[in-house]
Protein backbone atom coordinates (compact mmCIF):
# COMPACT_ATOMS: atom_id res chain seq x y z
CA UNK A 1 0.00 0.00 0.00
CA UNK A 2 2.78 2.41 0.93
CA UNK A 3 4.56 1.70 -2.40
CA UNK A 4 1.35 2.31 -4.32
CA UNK A 5 0.80 5.61 -2.56
CA UNK A 6 4.35 6.70 -3.33
CA UNK A 7 3.88 5.86 -7.00
CA UNK A 8 0.59 7.73 -7.03
CA UNK A 9 2.17 10.75 -5.40
CA UNK A 10 4.96 10.72 -7.98
CA UNK A 11 2.45 10.54 -10.81
CA UNK A 12 0.46 13.45 -9.41
CA UNK A 13 3.66 15.46 -9.21
CA UNK A 14 4.52 14.64 -12.80
CA UNK A 15 1.15 15.62 -14.19
CA UNK A 16 0.86 18.89 -12.30
CA UNK A 17 4.08 20.25 -13.78
CA UNK A 18 3.33 23.14 -16.15
CA UNK A 19 3.85 22.27 -19.79
CA UNK A 20 3.27 24.21 -22.97
CA UNK A 21 -0.04 23.66 -24.70
CA UNK A 22 0.54 22.41 -28.23
CA UNK A 23 -0.38 24.63 -31.12
CA UNK A 24 -3.22 22.47 -32.37
CA UNK A 25 -5.40 23.11 -29.30
CA UNK A 26 -6.79 26.16 -31.12
CA UNK A 27 -8.74 23.64 -33.21
CA UNK A 28 -12.02 22.73 -31.52
CA UNK A 29 -11.65 19.39 -29.76
CA UNK A 30 -13.86 16.55 -30.96
CA UNK A 31 -17.08 15.99 -29.03
CA UNK A 32 -17.13 13.00 -26.68
CA UNK A 33 -19.86 11.08 -24.89
CA UNK A 34 -18.23 11.51 -21.50
CA UNK A 35 -17.17 14.77 -19.85
CA UNK A 36 -13.66 15.03 -18.32
CA UNK A 37 -13.09 13.33 -14.97
CA UNK A 38 -16.53 11.70 -14.82
CA UNK A 39 -15.60 8.00 -14.68
CA UNK A 40 -18.07 5.20 -15.34
CA UNK A 41 -17.63 1.46 -15.05
CA UNK A 42 -15.63 -0.88 -12.83
CA UNK A 43 -11.84 -0.49 -13.04
CA UNK A 44 -9.69 -3.57 -13.57
CA UNK A 45 -6.09 -4.41 -12.83
CA UNK A 46 -3.61 -5.14 -10.06
CA UNK A 47 -3.89 -1.41 -9.42
CA UNK A 48 -7.47 -0.81 -10.62
CA UNK A 49 -7.77 1.44 -13.64
CA UNK A 50 -4.02 1.89 -14.04
CA UNK A 51 -2.58 2.67 -17.46
CA UNK A 52 1.21 2.77 -17.83
CA UNK A 53 2.63 5.13 -20.45
CA UNK A 54 6.35 4.81 -21.18
CA UNK A 55 8.12 7.40 -23.32
CA UNK A 56 11.62 7.02 -24.77
CA UNK A 57 12.51 10.04 -26.95
CA UNK A 58 14.77 8.95 -29.79
CA UNK A 59 13.40 5.41 -30.02
CA UNK A 60 12.06 6.28 -33.49
CA UNK A 61 14.02 8.62 -35.74
CA UNK A 62 12.77 8.12 -39.31
CA UNK A 63 13.05 11.44 -41.15
CA UNK A 64 10.17 10.80 -43.53
CA UNK A 65 12.40 10.39 -46.57
CA UNK A 66 12.22 7.64 -49.18
CA UNK A 67 15.91 6.87 -48.61
CA UNK A 68 14.87 4.68 -45.70
CA UNK A 69 11.71 3.09 -44.32
CA UNK A 70 10.23 3.82 -40.91
CA UNK A 71 10.76 0.19 -39.87
CA UNK A 72 14.49 0.03 -40.75
CA UNK A 73 16.85 -0.78 -37.89
CA UNK A 74 18.72 2.43 -38.66
CA UNK A 75 15.57 4.40 -37.76
CA UNK A 76 14.68 2.56 -34.55
CA UNK A 77 16.68 2.11 -31.35
CA UNK A 78 16.07 -1.47 -30.21
CA UNK A 79 17.55 -0.90 -26.76
CA UNK A 80 15.01 1.86 -26.18
CA UNK A 81 12.20 -0.40 -27.41
CA UNK A 82 13.26 -2.97 -24.83
CA UNK A 83 13.23 -0.25 -22.20
CA UNK A 84 9.70 0.70 -23.23
CA UNK A 85 8.46 -2.86 -22.69
CA UNK A 86 10.26 -3.27 -19.37
CA UNK A 87 9.18 0.13 -18.02
CA UNK A 88 5.56 -0.44 -19.01
CA UNK A 89 5.46 -3.77 -17.20
CA UNK A 90 7.15 -2.40 -14.09
CA UNK A 91 4.92 0.65 -13.84
CA UNK A 92 1.79 -1.33 -14.56
CA UNK A 93 2.43 -3.79 -11.75
CA UNK A 94 4.51 -1.74 -9.31
CA UNK A 95 7.22 -4.41 -9.36
CA UNK A 96 10.91 -3.53 -9.52
CA UNK A 97 11.95 -6.13 -12.09
CA UNK A 98 10.57 -7.25 -15.44
CA UNK A 99 10.58 -10.88 -14.33
CA UNK A 100 8.52 -10.15 -11.20
CA UNK A 101 6.20 -7.94 -13.25
CA UNK A 102 5.37 -10.80 -15.61
CA UNK A 103 4.74 -13.10 -12.65
CA UNK A 104 2.36 -10.52 -11.21
CA UNK A 105 0.50 -10.14 -14.52
CA UNK A 106 0.01 -13.91 -14.95
CA UNK A 107 -0.99 -14.34 -11.31
CA UNK A 108 -3.53 -11.53 -11.50
CA UNK A 109 -5.06 -12.97 -14.68
CA UNK A 110 -5.39 -16.48 -13.24
CA UNK A 111 -6.64 -15.30 -9.86
CA UNK A 112 -9.48 -13.46 -11.59
CA UNK A 113 -10.47 -16.81 -13.12
CA UNK A 114 -10.47 -18.81 -9.92
CA UNK A 115 -6.88 -20.05 -10.08
CA UNK A 116 -5.59 -18.32 -6.97
CA UNK A 117 -1.87 -17.55 -7.01
CA UNK A 118 -1.18 -19.39 -10.30
CA UNK A 119 1.45 -17.93 -12.63
CA UNK A 120 2.42 -19.13 -16.12
CA UNK A 121 2.22 -22.92 -16.42
CA UNK A 122 4.30 -25.30 -18.51
CA UNK A 123 3.01 -25.71 -22.06
CA UNK A 124 0.42 -22.93 -21.89
CA UNK A 125 -0.09 -21.13 -25.20
CA UNK A 126 0.07 -17.37 -25.78
CA UNK A 127 -1.29 -15.67 -28.91
CA UNK A 128 -0.28 -12.10 -29.76
CA UNK A 129 -2.63 -10.10 -32.00
CA UNK A 130 -0.63 -7.51 -33.92
CA UNK A 131 -2.05 -4.84 -36.23
CA UNK A 132 -0.67 -5.36 -39.73
CA UNK A 133 -3.77 -3.98 -41.40
CA UNK A 134 -1.96 -2.11 -44.18
CA UNK A 135 -0.43 -5.16 -45.86
CA UNK A 136 -1.22 -6.83 -49.16
CA UNK A 137 1.22 -9.74 -49.34
CA UNK A 138 4.39 -10.86 -47.58
CA UNK A 139 6.29 -8.08 -49.30
CA UNK A 140 7.23 -5.11 -47.14
CA UNK A 141 4.74 -2.26 -46.94
CA UNK A 142 5.84 1.29 -46.17
CA UNK A 143 2.48 2.01 -44.55
CA UNK A 144 1.98 2.13 -40.79
CA UNK A 145 1.88 -1.38 -39.34
CA UNK A 146 3.23 -3.32 -36.38
CA UNK A 147 6.79 -2.32 -35.51
CA UNK A 148 9.33 -5.15 -35.86
CA UNK A 149 11.52 -3.65 -33.15
CA UNK A 150 8.65 -3.27 -30.69
CA UNK A 151 7.32 -6.76 -31.40
CA UNK A 152 10.76 -8.29 -30.96
CA UNK A 153 11.17 -6.38 -27.70
CA UNK A 154 7.93 -7.93 -26.44
CA UNK A 155 8.95 -11.41 -27.61
CA UNK A 156 12.34 -11.11 -25.91
CA UNK A 157 10.61 -10.09 -22.71
CA UNK A 158 8.23 -13.05 -22.87
CA UNK A 159 10.94 -15.61 -23.60
CA UNK A 160 13.83 -14.31 -21.50
CA UNK A 161 11.98 -12.69 -18.57
CA UNK A 162 8.60 -14.43 -18.35
CA UNK A 163 10.11 -17.81 -19.23
CA UNK A 164 7.61 -18.68 -21.96
CA UNK A 165 9.04 -21.25 -24.43
CA UNK A 166 9.24 -20.10 -28.03
CA UNK A 167 7.06 -22.95 -29.26
CA UNK A 168 4.23 -21.77 -26.99
CA UNK A 169 4.03 -18.33 -28.61
CA UNK A 170 2.05 -17.43 -31.74
CA UNK A 171 2.12 -14.04 -33.45
CA UNK A 172 -1.05 -13.69 -35.49
CA UNK A 173 -2.64 -11.35 -38.00
CA UNK A 174 -5.29 -13.70 -39.44
CA UNK A 175 -7.00 -11.12 -41.64
CA UNK A 176 -3.88 -9.73 -43.31
CA UNK A 177 -0.22 -10.63 -43.85
CA UNK A 178 2.92 -10.94 -41.76
CA UNK A 179 5.35 -8.98 -43.92
CA UNK A 180 9.00 -9.89 -44.40
CA UNK A 181 10.42 -7.11 -42.26
CA UNK A 182 8.30 -8.26 -39.31
CA UNK A 183 8.80 -11.99 -39.82
CA UNK A 184 12.52 -11.91 -40.61
CA UNK A 185 13.39 -9.64 -37.69
CA UNK A 186 11.64 -11.84 -35.14
CA UNK A 187 12.08 -15.28 -36.68
CA UNK A 188 15.85 -14.89 -36.98
CA UNK A 189 16.05 -14.33 -33.21
CA UNK A 190 13.34 -16.77 -32.12
CA UNK A 191 12.83 -19.43 -34.81
CA UNK A 192 10.52 -21.49 -32.61
CA UNK A 193 7.77 -18.87 -32.50
CA UNK A 194 4.82 -19.49 -34.85
CA UNK A 195 3.53 -16.80 -37.22
CA UNK A 196 -0.02 -17.02 -38.53
CA UNK A 197 -1.51 -14.89 -41.29
CA UNK A 198 -4.19 -14.94 -43.98
CA UNK A 199 -2.29 -16.77 -46.70
CA UNK A 200 0.41 -18.83 -45.00
CA UNK A 201 3.59 -19.82 -46.81
CA UNK A 202 7.13 -18.44 -46.59
CA UNK A 203 7.41 -19.82 -43.06
CA UNK A 204 4.04 -18.49 -41.96
CA UNK A 205 1.07 -20.72 -41.13
CA UNK A 206 -2.29 -20.13 -42.79
CA UNK A 207 -5.04 -19.03 -40.41
CA UNK A 208 -7.78 -21.53 -39.61
CA UNK A 209 -11.11 -20.61 -38.07
CA UNK A 210 -13.68 -21.88 -35.63
CA UNK A 211 -16.84 -21.01 -37.52
CA UNK A 212 -19.72 -19.41 -35.68
CA UNK A 213 -17.58 -18.82 -32.60
CA UNK A 214 -18.97 -15.35 -31.98
CA UNK A 215 -22.69 -14.67 -31.82
CA UNK A 216 -23.27 -10.98 -31.85
CA UNK A 217 -25.63 -9.40 -29.35
CA UNK A 218 -27.72 -7.90 -32.15
CA UNK A 219 -28.33 -8.74 -35.78
CA UNK A 220 -25.07 -7.87 -37.53
CA UNK A 221 -26.04 -9.09 -40.96
CA UNK A 222 -23.19 -10.75 -42.84
CA UNK A 223 -20.49 -9.72 -40.36
CA UNK A 224 -17.95 -12.55 -40.06
CA UNK A 225 -18.58 -14.90 -37.12
CA UNK A 226 -15.57 -17.20 -37.30
CA UNK A 227 -12.62 -16.72 -34.94
CA UNK A 228 -9.04 -17.74 -35.71
CA UNK A 229 -8.05 -20.91 -33.86
CA UNK A 230 -4.80 -19.21 -32.87
CA UNK A 231 -7.00 -17.43 -30.31
CA UNK A 232 -9.70 -20.00 -29.56
CA UNK A 233 -6.97 -22.55 -28.70
CA UNK A 234 -4.76 -20.14 -26.74
CA UNK A 235 -4.58 -19.99 -22.95
CA UNK A 236 -3.59 -16.33 -22.97
CA UNK A 237 -3.81 -13.46 -25.45
CA UNK A 238 -1.88 -10.21 -25.77
CA UNK A 239 -3.58 -7.44 -27.75
CA UNK A 240 -0.87 -5.26 -29.33
CA UNK A 241 -2.65 -2.43 -31.12
CA UNK A 242 -1.37 0.73 -32.81
CA UNK A 243 -1.89 4.39 -31.92
CA UNK A 244 -3.73 5.74 -34.94
CA UNK A 245 -6.92 7.20 -36.32
CA UNK A 246 -9.50 5.47 -38.48
CA UNK A 247 -12.18 6.78 -40.81
CA UNK A 248 -15.64 5.85 -39.59
CA UNK A 249 -14.80 5.10 -35.97
CA UNK A 250 -12.35 7.95 -35.41
CA UNK A 251 -9.72 5.70 -33.85
CA UNK A 252 -8.40 2.15 -34.15
CA UNK A 253 -6.98 0.91 -30.86
CA UNK A 254 -7.29 -2.34 -28.89
CA UNK A 255 -11.06 -2.57 -29.31
CA UNK A 256 -10.98 -2.57 -33.10
CA UNK A 257 -7.83 -4.69 -33.31
CA UNK A 258 -10.00 -7.73 -32.51
CA UNK A 259 -11.75 -7.49 -35.88
CA UNK A 260 -8.62 -8.95 -37.45
CA UNK A 261 -9.18 -12.20 -35.51
CA UNK A 262 -12.40 -12.91 -37.40
CA UNK A 263 -12.89 -14.84 -40.63
CA UNK A 264 -12.89 -11.81 -42.92
CA UNK A 265 -11.44 -11.39 -46.39
CA UNK A 266 -7.94 -9.93 -46.74
CA UNK A 267 -9.51 -7.35 -49.09
CA UNK A 268 -11.39 -5.02 -46.73
CA UNK A 269 -13.73 -3.96 -49.54
CA UNK A 270 -15.32 -7.41 -49.46
CA UNK A 271 -16.14 -7.26 -45.75
CA UNK A 272 -18.98 -5.75 -43.78
CA UNK A 273 -18.41 -3.43 -40.83
CA UNK A 274 -21.81 -3.41 -39.18
CA UNK A 275 -22.19 -1.28 -36.05
CA UNK A 276 -18.56 -0.20 -36.02
CA UNK A 277 -19.38 3.52 -36.36
CA UNK A 278 -20.85 5.59 -33.56
CA UNK A 279 -23.96 7.72 -34.05
CA UNK A 280 -22.88 11.13 -35.30
CA UNK A 281 -25.19 12.91 -32.86
CA UNK A 282 -23.78 11.04 -29.87
CA UNK A 283 -26.91 9.07 -29.04
CA UNK A 284 -26.11 5.61 -27.61
CA UNK A 285 -26.21 2.56 -29.86
CA UNK A 286 -25.09 -1.06 -29.95
CA UNK A 287 -21.35 -1.25 -30.72
CA UNK A 288 -19.84 -4.43 -32.17
CA UNK A 289 -16.47 -3.83 -30.51
CA UNK A 290 -18.02 -4.51 -27.10
CA UNK A 291 -18.81 -8.06 -28.20
CA UNK A 292 -15.18 -8.51 -29.23
CA UNK A 293 -13.91 -7.04 -25.97
CA UNK A 294 -16.10 -9.32 -23.86
CA UNK A 295 -15.87 -12.55 -25.86
CA UNK A 296 -14.38 -15.45 -23.90
CA UNK A 297 -11.72 -16.16 -26.55
CA UNK A 298 -10.74 -12.53 -27.20
CA UNK A 299 -10.97 -10.02 -24.36
CA UNK A 300 -11.80 -12.85 -21.97
CA UNK A 301 -8.39 -14.44 -22.53
CA UNK A 302 -6.38 -11.25 -22.66
CA UNK A 303 -3.43 -11.12 -20.31
CA UNK A 304 -2.19 -7.69 -21.36
CA UNK A 305 -3.36 -4.82 -23.55
CA UNK A 306 -0.71 -2.76 -25.34
CA UNK A 307 -0.74 0.19 -27.72
CA UNK A 308 2.41 0.55 -29.81
CA UNK A 309 2.92 4.30 -30.08
CA UNK A 310 6.43 4.22 -31.46
CA UNK A 311 5.26 6.28 -34.44
CA UNK A 312 1.53 6.78 -34.27
CA UNK A 313 -0.53 8.05 -37.18
CA UNK A 314 -3.35 10.51 -37.79
CA UNK A 315 -4.96 8.24 -40.37
CA UNK A 316 -5.57 4.53 -40.71
CA UNK A 317 -3.22 4.08 -43.68
CA UNK A 318 -0.21 5.56 -45.40
CA UNK A 319 3.24 6.10 -43.94
CA UNK A 320 3.47 7.23 -40.31
CA UNK A 321 2.84 10.89 -39.72
CA UNK A 322 2.70 13.68 -39.06
CA UNK A 323 5.10 14.34 -36.19
CA UNK A 324 3.51 14.98 -32.78
CA UNK A 325 3.57 18.60 -31.62
CA UNK A 326 1.75 18.26 -28.30
CA UNK A 327 3.75 17.99 -25.10
CA UNK A 328 5.71 16.00 -24.12
CA UNK A 329 6.63 15.05 -27.70
CA UNK A 330 7.96 18.39 -28.88
CA UNK A 331 7.61 17.89 -32.62
CA UNK A 332 9.03 14.35 -32.68
CA UNK A 333 7.55 10.88 -32.97
CA UNK A 334 5.65 9.79 -29.84
CA UNK A 335 8.17 6.98 -29.12
CA UNK A 336 5.74 5.50 -26.61
CA UNK A 337 4.29 2.23 -25.39
CA UNK A 338 1.03 2.20 -23.45
CA UNK A 339 -0.09 -0.81 -21.41
CA UNK A 340 -2.95 -1.79 -19.12
CA UNK A 341 -4.85 -4.66 -17.56
CA UNK A 342 -8.05 -2.69 -18.17
CA UNK A 343 -9.22 -2.84 -21.82
CA UNK A 344 -11.47 0.19 -21.50
CA UNK A 345 -9.01 2.45 -19.69
CA UNK A 346 -6.19 1.90 -22.19
CA UNK A 347 -8.31 2.89 -25.19
CA UNK A 348 -9.60 5.95 -23.32
CA UNK A 349 -6.00 7.13 -22.89
CA UNK A 350 -5.36 6.39 -26.57
CA UNK A 351 -8.37 8.50 -27.55
CA UNK A 352 -7.26 11.38 -25.34
CA UNK A 353 -3.80 11.36 -26.92
CA UNK A 354 -5.02 11.09 -30.51
CA UNK A 355 -7.86 13.61 -30.32
CA UNK A 356 -5.73 16.20 -28.56
CA UNK A 357 -2.86 15.82 -31.02
CA UNK A 358 -5.14 15.55 -34.08
CA UNK A 359 -8.42 17.33 -33.22
CA UNK A 360 -9.32 17.38 -36.92
CA UNK A 361 -9.12 13.59 -37.34
CA UNK A 362 -11.96 12.24 -39.49
CA UNK A 363 -15.01 11.01 -37.57
CA UNK A 364 -13.48 11.65 -34.14
CA UNK A 365 -16.70 13.00 -32.59
CA UNK A 366 -18.03 10.55 -29.99
CA UNK A 367 -15.24 8.09 -30.72
CA UNK A 368 -15.49 6.98 -27.07
CA UNK A 369 -19.00 5.55 -27.57
CA UNK A 370 -17.88 1.91 -27.71
CA UNK A 371 -15.95 2.39 -24.48
CA UNK A 372 -18.93 3.92 -22.66
CA UNK A 373 -20.96 0.89 -23.74
CA UNK A 374 -18.16 -1.48 -22.63
CA UNK A 375 -17.70 0.21 -19.27
CA UNK A 376 -21.43 -0.15 -18.58
CA UNK A 377 -21.97 -3.40 -20.48
CA UNK A 378 -24.22 -4.78 -17.75
CA UNK A 379 -26.49 -1.75 -18.04
CA UNK A 380 -25.50 -0.24 -21.37
CA UNK A 381 -26.77 3.25 -22.28
CA UNK A 382 -28.04 1.80 -25.58
CA UNK A 383 -30.13 -0.79 -23.74
CA UNK A 384 -28.20 -3.61 -25.42
CA UNK A 385 -27.87 -6.88 -23.51
CA UNK A 386 -24.31 -7.77 -24.53
CA UNK A 387 -23.86 -11.56 -24.76
CA UNK A 388 -21.20 -12.38 -27.39
CA UNK A 389 -21.40 -16.15 -26.84
CA UNK A 390 -25.20 -16.19 -26.96
CA UNK A 391 -25.32 -18.44 -23.91
CA UNK A 392 -27.66 -16.32 -21.82
CA UNK A 393 -24.86 -14.90 -19.65
CA UNK A 394 -24.73 -11.16 -20.29
CA UNK A 395 -21.54 -9.17 -19.89
CA UNK A 396 -20.82 -7.01 -16.88
CA UNK A 397 -18.64 -3.90 -16.88
CA UNK A 398 -15.45 -4.51 -18.88
CA UNK A 399 -13.45 -1.69 -17.29
CA UNK A 400 -13.47 1.99 -16.49
CA UNK A 401 -14.02 4.87 -18.91
CA UNK A 402 -12.84 8.41 -18.22
CA UNK A 403 -11.28 11.35 -20.05
CA UNK A 404 -8.40 13.32 -18.56
CA UNK A 405 -8.93 16.85 -17.26
CA UNK A 406 -6.99 18.58 -20.04
CA UNK A 407 -4.09 18.08 -22.45
CA UNK A 408 -1.78 20.20 -20.30
CA UNK A 409 -1.94 18.35 -16.99
CA UNK A 410 -3.26 15.01 -18.32
CA UNK A 411 -4.78 13.95 -15.00
CA UNK A 412 -7.42 11.31 -14.42
CA UNK A 413 -9.41 10.84 -11.21
CA UNK A 414 -6.85 8.67 -9.43
CA UNK A 415 -4.10 11.14 -10.34
CA UNK A 416 -6.23 13.71 -8.52
CA UNK A 417 -6.39 11.59 -5.37
CA UNK A 418 -9.82 10.03 -5.90
CA UNK A 419 -10.48 6.31 -5.40
CA UNK A 420 -12.20 5.86 -8.74
CA UNK A 421 -11.52 6.10 -12.45
CA UNK A 422 -8.21 5.85 -14.28
CA UNK A 423 -4.67 6.29 -12.98
CA UNK A 424 -2.09 7.26 -15.61
CA UNK A 425 1.50 6.41 -14.70
CA UNK A 426 3.94 8.17 -17.02
CA UNK A 427 7.70 7.61 -17.21
CA UNK A 428 10.14 9.24 -19.61
CA UNK A 429 13.49 7.63 -20.30
CA UNK A 430 16.22 9.90 -18.99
Amino acid sequence: MRTTNLIKAAVIAIFTLPVAVHAQTVQQAPKQCLAPNTPVGTPRGIHPGRVAWSHAPGAATWDGSQASAWFDDSCNDYALCRWLVAATLRNLTGEKSEKRAWRAVFTYFNTQRGKQGKSYGKGEKIAIKVNNNNTYSHEDSREINASPQMLLALLESLVEEAGVPQQCITVAEPSRFITDYLYNKCHSRYPGIRFVDNSGGDGRMKAEYSEGAIRFSKDNGRLARGLATAFTEADYVINMALLKGHVGQGVTLCGKNWYGCTSINADWRKNTHNNFDQNRDGTPKYMTFVDFMGHKDLGGKTLLWLIDGLYGCKNVGGEPGPLWTMEPFGGQWPCSLIGSLDPVAIDMVGIDLLTNQFPDMPDADYSDMYLIEAAQAGNAPSGTAYDPEGDGTPLKSLGVAEHWNNATNRQYSRNLGREEGIELVYEMKK
